[in-house]
This record gives C-alpha cells, structure tokens and sequence, in this order.
C-alpha cells in the first residue's frame, strides 16, 4: 500500500499571510552523560513523590482531572474568591494563555530583554510585535518602557526575579505601569517569588489590570508535574480560561500540588534559606574565580565569562549542565547556574568550577597525546597476532579503544585474538608482544619507530603555565626510556604507570598523579574513552586529542559519548585555553 503524502497546513497570522514559526525551543544540551542537571532552575521537591504515586487511587488516573480542590487552596492562601485563579500546565501555559486571550495582530507587548523566553515566543506566535528595552540587570527599567507604551499596547510584562538574570521589579513599578496603560495587561510572573526579598503577589492582585502568575515548578520542585497557575480579576481570569485546555494538569501533579502546600509550613522555609544562602556563596565564589556575576533574587545565578563556551563544555565534562545563552543577543558570555539546593552537589559544583577556571595541573596520557605509537605499541598488537596467524588492523584496534576497557596493550591483543576465535594465554601474548616491542641486540624493536607528537618546547611552554603529569598505561621502564630518548625528564613534575595504580577507565591512577602532584583541581588530556571516563571520575576535567592517523569517526563520537569536555585539535591548543 503506497504511503500518502502529506501537506503540511501552514499558518496564518490574521491577516491572510503566513505565520513566520519561531524554531523549536531547543536549549544547548551536552553529548556526553549528565548527571547534575543545573540548566532549568528546578528545584528539589519538598514531599515524597515516589510515596504520592504509589499512593494515587487507580480510579483517578482513568478519570478527567479535577482542579477545583487545589484552586479553592490557592483562592484561600491568597485571600480570593475562585473565580480568580486558573490552574494551568506551569506557569507556561498561563503565558501562553494570556498572549492568545490579549493579543493580536497589530497589537504590542512590551518585555524587556533580556527576560523569560516563552513570553516573546508566545506573543510572536499570537501575531504581536515584540517591543524589547534593554534590561541587562539592576532595577526594572521602568522611565524606558514608559516611552514605548502606545496606543498599540496590549500587554505589559514583568517577570521578577527576572530570568535569566535575577534582577528584581518593586510593586511600585507594577502600579506605575497599570496607571500608564490601562487598557493594557500587566503580565506579572512571579516564579521565583519564594526566593526574593519581597513577594508581589498580594499588591499586585489589587490592580485591576494585573494577571499574577505562579508555579509549583521551582521552590515547590514539581517542574515534571507541570502545575501552575494565574490570579487576578475574575473577567480576566476567565478568558484566560476560555482559551486553553480543559484539563491542563493530571490527577498526580494536582495531588503533588496539593501536598506540597501541605507541607510547605514546615518545610518550605527551610529550603529557601539553603538556597539563598548557596546563591550568595555561589555569587562571591564566581567573583573569586575572575567570573562576573550578577546580584540574584532567584534560584540562580547569572555570570559572565572571557570564555563562557568553554566553562559550559568543561562544566559538562564533569557532568554538570548550565545554561547557555550563545543565541540570545548580550548572553553570548554568559551562563546561568542553578542552586542546587544540597550541600553534596553544591560542594561538587564549587569543585567543578575552580578545576575549570583555576587548574592547578595539566594531566597528560602520553600514548597517542606525547608520543605517535602507531608504528610501535599498535604495530606490536597488529604483529603479535600475526604471529598467532591472526590478521589485527590498525582500524580493529582504534574500534577496540572506542569501546574502553582498553587501557592495557597486553590484553587488548589477548581480547582481539579471542574475538577472532584463538584462544592463549596472557603470558604467551605478553612474551611475544615484549619480544616485538622490545626487540633484541641484534634486532632493534619497535619502540625505536615511536615520535614526539607536540614539539619540546610546546611542552616546556605548557609545564611554564602548569605543572604536568603522566598519567599513562606504559610499564614504567617504557615511560623512563621515552623521557630519556625525548628529554622529557624536566618537563613531567610526577607521572603514574601502569604499575602504580589500576588501569584506566578507573580514576585511581587519575587520583593518584593529583595527589603526587599535591593539588585537587586539574585538566587532563587523553586519546580514548578510558581517558575520559578516569578523568571525569576523579573530578577533573577532561580533554580529548585524536592519536595520529586515527581519523575514524567512531573515535571521536566515543570521546563525546565518554563526556569529553572538548576534543583539542592538538596540544598547542591548550595554550590559549588554560587561564
């Protein structure tokens, strides 16, 4: 049966033309694992949801959900009636709501830049125009969005604490505005309300013009739930309603909502108070490290960097994601970094940004970064197989480092005869491959065809910036002879060999070189996903460098998948790098 082919229905903007589509929202996110999500504010949840969900009714899941029981509760806290709020699917859908219900084609909003995405998102899409002064941080910029206020404006907003900045609106700013345009709606989103100096909630809810929004997503911690909800005037309110979903919210996230207020009291005080206290510290802590950051009232802190894609990369290669901003207009430089809420993870971050801004070592893998073993070390693999009558490629052996686990010659070889289907011993593999290596008086082995990859005085330049380490797989008396062949001894302040710890991927060896060295914090650099993986788990950032003559693809993408901060074109690229 042939499929049908299908035409997309475009969109018009009111007027009988096209809707110009805005791109999906897609923020920059890292190939490599993630296990520290600190990129979209979310906060940590004050009730057991693992408890809520086990405990839901099944007869609730199969019904249409009711909101009426969580509504009458906020209508409540907030001293209204419950035609005035609107639960909603975050504090998104009330944006969104409010642009569709307010605005149009030839109509204007007014929202400072730089502010909450989804609000100019949602008004392009409702057919507004975008009037955007510039509010980079300090007050709300109030004398500037008086002047653009016209006949044409149709809403007004103002998000405190500002996101992604922190920086906050007073109350009389929201009535300076709702005097200046009262046919307009004054779009007050108060999502990081808990952690500000002062709540706008209650006086903005006597201006007859405002529409508050709040959500259950970031000091309540129910981001996954996506609960929120809208309060102001009852006629307001209800084209709010008319205009969206009947049903917004699931039975388990109005349960998780409805408990979180529950337990807010006793609970939610606490929270707030480890997260203002972390974003101070947080704040001076980035001003030590030569970062720019901004004074914050929300969950986060905004910071500018010489080279904020760099911090972004090196914070992912420690598993650790912030958010970028390198299409937003004035936050190319910048990253916005979440509280975490936790002392573990707030220690663990603090950690990752001084090895990223302030390392005190470079870390170097010495086969494939110092010294080209494609004619030695892998030739050995290639021939030591030959001799057992099986045929090894340079190509099996740069796959067979891509999988990791891989970090010792001997065995790989062993591994690589097995999955050709000869089977031997370690020690016959061992014997023939020192034989070949090594070679003899009369024969000079293998290890006479390896090359220094970076130049000396590349290195020499590098050990004048940081101390370095070797951190390699070699035999030690390997590691002595290359120092000695290249004149290496006074560039290496300590080194590891495979003697001295446990092969990579464990980052005992890793470990080990930090603490020969005497420091905590450092970058490494390495040519396979062991590399990476013992880097990332010693806390130290890690570097990627593709051996000579490997150009396999698979190479590459098995750095990236590792987590590799970046991979490095070479080694001379460190020297712009390194602060």
């Amino acid at each position: 049966m042939k499929t049908p082919t299908l035409t997309p229905i475009p969109a018009f903007d009111g007027q009988g033309g096209p809707l110009a589509l805005p791109a999906p929202y897609r923020p920059p996110t890292h190939a490599g694992p993630i296990d520290l999500r600190l990129d979209a504010n979310e906060g940590r949840p004050i009730v057991d949801l693992s408890a809520l969900c086990l405990a839901t009714e099944p007869d609730s899941l199969r019904r249409y959900p009711d909101s009426s029981g969580l509504r009458a509760m906020l209508a409540e806290a907030w001293d209204l009636t419950a035609d005035r709020v609107l639960v909603t699917a975050g504090a998104d859908d009330a944006i969104d709501r409010a642009c569709r219900a307010f605005l149009g084609n030839g109509l204007e909003i007014i929202a400072p830049a730089p502010t909450f995405e989804m609000i100019p998102r949602y008004a392009q899409l409702a057919g507004a125009s975008v009037i955007s002064p510039p509010w980079p941080n300090g007050p709300y910029p109030l004398r500037a969005v008086l002047h653009t206020i016209t006949d044409r404006t149709a809403m007004i907003a103002v998000v405190t604490p500002n996101n992604p900045t922190g920086a906050v609106a007073t109350v009389d700013v929201v009535r300076a505005l709702a005097g200046a345009a009262p046919s307009a709606i004054v779009l007050v989103d108060l999502a990081y309300a808990e952690f500000a100096d002062e709540d706008l909630t209650r006086a903005a809810l006597e201006i007859p013009n405002a529409i508050v929004l709040r959500t259950f997503s970031k000091a309540f911690g129910l981001a996954g739930m996506r609960v929120g909800y809208a309060m102001g005037d009852a006629s307001n309110i209800r084209r709010l309603a008319s205009v969206g979903a009947p049903y917004p919210v699931s039975s388990i996230g109005l349960a998780a909502a409805v408990e979180s207020l529950l337990a807010a009291p006793s609970r939610l005080p606490a929270r707030i108070a480890r997260v203002v206290d972390e974003r101070a510290n947080l704040e001076t802590f980035l001003r030590e490290l030569g970062g720019s950051p901004i004074s914050s009232q929300g969950n986060f802190v905004l910071c500018n960097f010489t080279n904020a894609e760099w911090v972004w990369r090196a914070l992912g290669g420690l598993g650790i994601a912030v958010r970028r901003f390198d299409d937003r207009p004035g936050l190319e430089n910048a990253l916005r970094i979440t509280c975490p809420g936790d002392a573990a993870d707030f220690t663990r971050l603090l950690g990752a940004l001084r090895s990223t801004l302030s390392p005190k070592a470079l870390l170097l893998d010495i086969d494939g970064v110092i010294a080209d073993v494609g004619a030695s070390y892998r030739e050995a693999i290639c021939q030591t197989a030959g001799s057992f009558g099986v045929q090894v490629t340079r190509a099996d052996i740069s796959a067979a480092k891509a999988e990791g686990n891989a970090n010792n010659d001997w065995v790989l070889t062993k591994r690589l005869l097995e999955q050709a289907g000869f089977r031997t011993t370690l020690a016959e593999v061992t014997k023939r491959f020192e034989s070949l290596y090594q070679g003899s008086a009369a024969s000079p082995g293998l290890r006479e065809n390896e090359r220094l990859i970076p130049d000396r005085a590349l290195l020499q330049r590098l050990a004048a910036k940081l101390p370095l380490a070797a951190v390699t797989g070699r035999p030690r008396a390997d590691f002595e002879r290359l120092l000695d062949r290249f004149d290496l001894r006074s560039i290496f302040s300590a080194s590891v060999c495979m003697e001295d710890a446990t092969a990579k991927p464990d980052p005992a060896p890793v470990l080990l070189a930090l603490s020969r060295l005497g420091v905590s914090n450092a970058w490494m650099v390495g040519d396979t996903p062991d590399d990476i993986l013992a880097a990332r788990a010693a806390g130290v950032v890690p570097l990627g460098v593709l051996a000579p003559g490997d150009a396999n693809p698979r190479t590459a993408a098995a750095l990236e998948s590792a987590g590799v901060a970046r991979t490095l074109s070479s080694l001379s690229a460190l020297e712009d790098l390194i602060p």
